[in-house]
């Protein structure tokens, strides 16, 4: 029996590399900071339908290697570098031997944000100063510093899991089974994953402690065991499991014991993802629906005119669901979390919410290449993190 093409949530596991992906991880970037007049602004919601206009800004002063990454990082969190004399805030700085950032109003010349960083490598600092950046300018935090993923490559033999900074830099691989695997979930707070894999010759789920290298399966019933989704408090995993015949959503404690059915249908339920408050479910099945955690009826979330969602993602504010949709491409669509006319954003799948429910990491797909971008929501901004060779597919944003 296959995987599910498009299970949320799978993973596999560190085997003999584990401390060296759980010292990348921990790494500190040893950042410390001297402000000075930082003028912060009220937050911007996701102003949907529609694009928003993306912030103006000028960069200059920097060596080539932190522009690139401040380029990067604040273009998809909703800012655009453009000439001085287009610009609303100009940015100026040095980055020798480290970075010291000035953020001016262009219109009114007051300076928002003065502030020196030290320590980690420029590369690390250059995260940290734009999101500060975004925080100062926007209102928006930032997801650049502490932003982790996990993902899948699949190199056509077998597929492994990954882990990399949020842009797709630092990656290396968690495993190296050389089987099938599916897309990772993080267990939110910790440095833990679940992932379904066939190491055991079935599509089973596993729990992988990064810190002590523990794994141990959580559903190894018959059938197919696939997509985990964590909690928001990291104490339960929803899943997919067959084992009553049809794939329904089940639920059970983060180490498997405590198993709930929750829906029993003669259709096939795919996707599983969380609201923020822990409360409900969401599922993909010939639409989107979600049942109480605890148990009982399942109501339909309507995505109105849009036919075939798959892939939810609850957004961490509890405002938005992203979705994929595949009409004659793979389309990448949020609706409001009560259900409503959803809004198109940018061809894609497999959509992962960062922590500040603006920016989303996805799949992108260019003929028979898949690869992770990042995407800003409100503007639709859209840039390709670095790859690793193969097939990128199926992000889990840390949380």
């Amino acid at each position: 029996m296959m995987i599910n093409s498009k299970p949320r949530g799978t993973v596999r596991i560190l085997q003999n590399n584990f401390l060296l992906i759980l010292a990348s991880l921990l790494v500190a970037f040893g950042t410390f900071a001297i402000a000075e007049d930082i003028v912060k602004v009220p937050p911007r919601g996701l102003e949907i339908p529609g694009a928003t206009p993306p912030i103006k800004i000028n960069i200059s002063g920097f060596n080539d290697e932190v522009t690139k990454v401040l380029n990067f990082d604040l273009y998809v969190m909703g800012f655009a570098n453009v000439p001085a004399s287009e610009a609303q805030f100009l940015i100026t700085g040095s980055s020798s031997p480290n970075i010291k950032g000035v953020a001016t109003d262009a219109f009114n010349k007051q300076v928002r944000l003065n502030k020196a960083y030290s320590g980690g490598s420029l590369r690390k600092q250059a995260h940290a100063f734009a999101d500060d950046l975004a925080l100062t300018l926007s209102g928006s935090p930032g997801v650049c510093a502490n932003g982790r993923i996990a993902f899948k490559v699949d190199t056509g033999k077998a597929s492994e899991v990954y882990i990399a900074d949020f842009d797709g830099f630092a990656a290396q691989a968690a495993t190296k089974d050389g089987t099938i695997v599916s897309a990772p979930a993080w267990v939110p707070g910790k440095l833990a994953l679940c992932y379904t894999s066939y190491r055991l010759g079935n599509p089973d789920i596993f729990h992988h402690e990064l810190s002590s290298g523990a794994r141990t399966a959580i559903a190894r019933y018959s059938g197919l065991n696939t997509s985990p989704a964590i909690s928001p408090d990291g104490t339960r995993v929803a899943m997919i499991l067959s084992k009553g015949g049809s794939p329904d959503v089940w639920v059970a404690n983060i180490d498997g014991t405590g198993l709930k059915q929750l829906t029993r249908t003669s259709e096939a339920e795919s996707s599983p993802c969380w609201s923020p408050d822990g409360k409900w479910i969401c599922y993909s099945s010939r639409g989107l629906f979600k049942v109480p955690a605890t148990g009982g009826s399942s109501q339909r979330i309507s995505t109105r005119g849009v036919s075939n969602p798959s892939e939810p993602d609850w957004s961490p504010d509890g405002k938005w669901i992203a979705f994929t949709s595949q009409g004659g491409a793979f389309n990448i669509y949020v609706v409001p979390a009560e259900g409503g006319t959803p809004t198109v954003l940018v061809e894609g799948e497999d959509p992962s919410w960062a922590p500040n429910s603006r920016t989303l990491i996805i799949t992108r797909r260019n003929g028979g290449s898949r690869r992770l971008s990042l995407l800003d929501v409100p503007t639709k901004q859209v840039k390709d993190a670095a790859r690793i060779s193969g097939n990128n597919s199926q992000p889990s944003w840390a949380k």
